[in-house]
């Protein structure tokens, strides 16, 4: 909004001509969200607590120690995450780019399901909530709507295309398939952060992570020199989204703040999903679906044991994990929580580093 607002009157003022500078507005968007967050966290957990009374309802068939560590603990935090990375978003991104728009409604959408999940947990004081095949099908509709639009704004040249890592380019064309896949892509992306999402601050370190190297990533394939220059799918306006991501890692540290062993407040299915599936709708815009793999890979880990576990005890009684999702089997091993949760940050940051490599090594 400020851009739209302030940067016509550079010629005027020139101190509005730092409004053009894509860098600006996106460190000014991780310092907005930040202050958001500092500021509306307090009341707002104060808020959730008066409201929730006992707080989110601990799973039964967990951990031991997470009935008596985490009982009447707050959940929605992850609208603090919603309210701070929106406004910052909309104040500093150019509003009249689509693009923006489409991982805003994927990000929302996703809130509002999560939202509802996380409602019905709370005031039905059990850790059920919306039935798993009806939210699995709100999300497809969400995910769908968005990856139509979004293919109607990227040039035709890649709009069902899929590009490969470490390749210049070679390029696949996945015609209509490319709708069901990038779908996948959002729900994947939505539905594996919320596994991961079990001890505090576990999954909201690795999204800051992820969200950090996407930033770059949407800067470079917006930008035609350095794209051209690295050997990337050029996709105009995609840049912006740096201002997105900017906001998500501003966002997602303020929330850490008061989200860290001991959480004060878990961020729920309101932040999982939403986040989630908004970096999904990012890695589609700037066509690094599967960059989104690497580099969000301990997500698609903790995904995968949970896979793994289902599968082996149907076919053969038998558990590979000690218990599932990945993080709970190491808890079962008898590592401390902020052990694990440190960890699996230093594996973010490696896969991230990996996942930016491919950036070059073309």
């Amino acid at each position: 909004m400020l851009f739209n607002l302030l940067y016509p009157l550079a010629d005027d003022f020139s101190l509005f001509n730092l409004f053009r500078y894509l860098t600006f507005r996106t460190g000014a968007a991780v310092m907005t969200a930040l202050l958001i967050s500092f500021a509306l966290g307090p009341p707002l957990i104060r808020w959730l607590r008066s409201k929730q009374g006992q707080g989110q309802p601990i799973r039964e068939d967990g951990p031991a120690q997470h009935i008596v560590a985490k009982q009447g603990t707050p959940t929605m935090g992850g609208f603090l995450i919603l309210l701070a990375l929106s406004v910052s978003t909309l104040l500093w991104a150019d509003l009249s780019n689509r693009f923006v728009w489409a991982v805003l409604l994927v990000t929302a959408g996703f809130g509002l399901i999560g939202f509802a999940d996380d409602y019905l947990k709370v005031t039905q004081a059990n850790v059920r909530g919306l039935p798993g095949k009806l939210k699995l099908v709100l999300e497809l509709i969400v995910a769908v709507i968005a990856a139509l639009w979004i293919m109607s704004f990227q040039p035709g040249a890649i709009a069902t295309h899929l590009a490969l890592p470490f390749a210049k380019d070679l390029l696949f064309n996945l015609g209509a398939f490319f709708i069901p896949f990038a779908a996948l892509v959002v729900v994947g992306s939505s539905n594996a952060v919320n596994l991961t999402d079990g001890l505090d601050g576990l999954a909201i370190g690795p999204l800051i992570i992820a969200a950090s190297a996407f930033a770059l990533i949407a800067y470079l394939t917006g930008n035609v020199v350095f794209a051209s220059y690295l050997n990337l799918h050029i996709v105009p306006g995609a840049g912006e989204l740096a201002v997105y991501c900017g906001a998500l890692v501003g966002a997602g540290l303020g929330f850490l703040w008061f989200n860290a062993p001991p959480a004060m407040v878990f961020m729920g299915d309101t932040g999982s999903l939403s986040l989630g599936g908004g970096l999904g709708a990012v890695a589609v815009v700037t066509k690094h679906e599967l960059v989104l793999a690497i580099i969000g890979g301990l997500f698609v880990l903790e995904t995968v044991s949970v896979i793994v576990q289902v599968a082996s005890f149907k076919m053969t009684g038998r558990r590979v994990f000690r218990m599932a999702p990945l993080h709970h089997h190491y808890e079962q091993k008898g590592w401390a929580e902020p052990t694990i949760v440190i960890r699996f940050w230093i594996i973010a940051v490696i896969l991230a580093l990996i996942g930016l490599a491919t950036l070059k090594l073309r």
